[in-house]
């Protein structure tokens, strides 16, 4: 199909569902998963996220998923886009997608926050860290997603999950990867029952800051989103001081203090002082995330492959999956 056809496709469909004409489609850079366009209907400012095409991995992409996530947590304070409509029929854009609210604000792809003021970032930070233990904090059985993912041995099923992707992948070796994984395993932590709802990518380029005020006003990207541990996601927050600004934007060897970036036990302490759970961060839950991060770059190495990988710098970043896998085994290593 064309594009103008797919264009075609997609205004009749929108006429159908909305009442309106679609004006403008503008394609959103700097995700790695789904491809994500900025859309007009009428008079409505929209966003619109679909599968890519081509062959993915069982399970990846599941925009099904993102939408109901979306549908329950907006009847919470969590904050997050307004979900408007589902589409499973992929004949209309070659796959199903769904649109949601525009919310207007800033994304921060750079977490050094170089835009911002000393005071903001600290404030920013602060935020970040309030809006995460507030998500963890809503208790899945009241909005309907019990079933959103098996609850308890989390860390085991995540490890044997994505051990399994990274093994039936065709990416070439990486043995600091398979060596990872094999510390991960000898140091699983016993399952302590805490179940929440887990974003999975919760870092601040999926935050969407208000336009003028240094606060999160929207959570994106619930690609990954399920039922799981709390630390998987602030272990996965905590990545970015372990990981420099060409690692994908951390913020490592930054100067914290001159920038009011908080140092990342500062970071915890405020994740800590607004949770309902008492948790304790070890190295193993970043070296987790820094595991499963390493096995979401092979996927985008092997989108990049295939040419249906959404971000056009899908090439360059797919080296990344070693280096995240050797920053990940410093830290088994050295705690």
């Amino acid at each position: 199909m064309s594009e103008a056809q797919t264009r075609a496709a997609l205004d009749a469909y929108m006429r159908l569902q909305f009442g309106a004409a679609l004006g403008a489609m503008e394609p959103i850079g700097g995700g790695q998963s789904n491809p994500t366009f900025f859309i007009t209907v009428g008079k409505q400012r929209l966003v619109l996220r679909k599968q890519p095409h081509g062959p993915i991995v069982k399970g990846a992409h599941a925009v099904d998923r993102e939408y109901r996530v979306l549908q329950a947590l907006s009847k919470t304070d969590i904050p997050v886009p307004a979900p408007l409509h589902y589409c499973a029929d992929p004949e209309i854009l070659g796959t199903p997608f769904y649109v949601m609210e525009r919310i207007e604000g800033r994304v921060f792809h750079d977490a050094a926050l170089s835009e911002l003021t000393r005071d903001e970032r600290a404030a920013l930070y602060h935020s970040m860290a309030e809006t995460l233990a507030k998500l963890h904090a809503v208790d899945p059985n009241d909005i309907g997603l019990s079933d959103f993912g098996r609850p308890g041995n989390y860390f085991e099923r995540q490890l044997a999950r994505w051990s399994k992707q990274w093994d039936e992948s065709s990416v070439p070796s990486i043995p600091a990867l398979d060596h990872l994984i094999e510390a991960l395993g000898r140091a699983l932590p016993s399952d302590d029952g805490i179940v929440s709802i887990v974003h999975g990518d919760y870092r601040m380029g999926n935050l969407m800051v208000h336009p003028t005020e240094p606060r999160v006003i929207g959570i994106l990207d619930w690609e990954l989103s399920t039922l799981g541990h709390p630390l998987a996601d602030l272990g996965f927050a905590a990545m970015a001081w372990h990981t420099t600004p060409n690692d994908y934007g951390g913020i490592a060897d930054l100067d914290f203090e001159g920038l009011g970036i908080p140092t990342k036990d500062v970071f915890i302490s405020a994740y800590m002082s607004h949770s309902k759970n008492k948790l304790h961060l070890k190295p193993f839950h970043i070296a987790f995330a820094l595991f499963r991060f390493a096995v979401i770059f092979v996927g985008v190495a092997e989108r990049a492959r295939l040419g249906n990988a959404a971000g056009k710098n899908a090439a360059e970043i797919a080296p990344l999956a070693q280096r995240f896998a050797e920053i990940g085994l410093l830290i088994m290593r050295n705690g």
